[in-house]
């Protein structure tokens, strides 16, 4: 039987770059914004761009559930890659008054999808940071390793119209 192994590093906050520390402490103040009285779970999400800039996004639930939006999504529905301007890395992080543990949390599948076909686009790989509230970081160099076997444009058949 084949085996899927990817590489990825263990941090704690504080061992990271200084530019990794400020977007990790960016998406751990986007929490404050999320809207989640309903799963208690309040996701933040930030994305460093190459030219240094950060973004943020959270989470948002309605009554509807499911039909809500994750951070990782909300954040990345705003960026322009038209603009010239490239993803370099993603953190996402979490608060919430009932489960304050160790363990990172990781994109929902949506999310992964999202995150993956945004590298593809752009043609560079986007570094993804996983965070727990207590500072410890799993991080993976490229978003392929989140979604092994993906489903993607390649996949799809091309559309000819008939002429």
């Amino acid at each position: 039987m084949d085996s899927y192994t990817f590489p990825y590093q263990q941090y704690l906050k504080a061992e990271l770059p200084a530019d990794m520390q400020q977007l990790v402490e960016a998406a751990e103040a986007a929490t404050k914004g999320a809207y989640a009285p309903y799963s208690n779970l309040k996701v933040g999400a930030s994305i460093l761009m190459e030219d240094g800039n950060i973004v943020t996004g959270f989470n948002q639930e309605n009554a509807a559930f499911p039909v809500g939006i994750c951070a990782e999504r909300a954040i990345l529905s705003t960026i322009d890659l038209a603009k010239g301007t490239k993803i370099k890395a993603i953190a996402v992080t979490y608060s919430s008054d009932n489960n304050q543990n160790e363990k990172p949390i990781a994109p929902c599948g949506m999310c992964r999808q999202s995150i993956l076909e945004m590298q593809q686009r752009q043609q560079a790989p986007i570094a993804v940071y996983m965070c727990s509230p207590k500072g410890l970081v799993i991080m993976i160099e490229n978003a392929e390793f989140l979604l092994p076997f993906s489903f993607g444009s390649d996949d799809l058949p091309t559309y000819k119209p008939q002429v």
